[in-house]
């Protein structure tokens, strides 16, 4: 059993910048790869990036590449969301989720555990 807690979600304003932070107790940390996934009202739930159990890979959504940056410290079980250049459409719960499977399925992580989310607002 692994148990995740989001922090750092706030309100800004479009441009600026946040940084999520997912700490994680429980199993070793380290046996899993992270992601984050984001869901905005009404919508589906969308995968925003992950990283592999070592942090050598990384792979993103094309809706936050080149301005969302994941890693992890793998020391203190916490992997993080560096959001830069906040858009509107940014808003959106986001919580992060582990996956245990061997593999590193990158797009395709699964959620074998997840956090409540944490809420990020952008104001236009």
């Amino acid at each position: 059993q692994v148990q995740l807690v989001e922090s750092g979600g706030g309100l800004v304003q479009a441009g600026d910048s946040l940084r999520l932070s997912c700490v994680a107790s429980g199993r070793s940390f380290s046996d899993y790869h992270m992601g984050w996934f984001r869901q905005a009202p009404g919508k589906e739930r969308e995968f925003v990036g992950a990283i592999s159990r070592g942090g050598g890979r990384t792979i993103y959504a094309d809706s936050v590449k080149g301005r969302f940056t994941i890693s992890r410290d793998n020391a203190k079980s916490t992997v993080y969301l560096q959001m830069n250049s906040l858009k509107p459409e940014d808003t959106a719960v986001y919580y992060c989720a582990a996956d245990g499977r061997p593999g590193f399925y990158g797009l395709g992580l699964r959620t074998d555990y997840r956090g409540q989310g944490t809420q990020v607002t952008v104001s236009s």
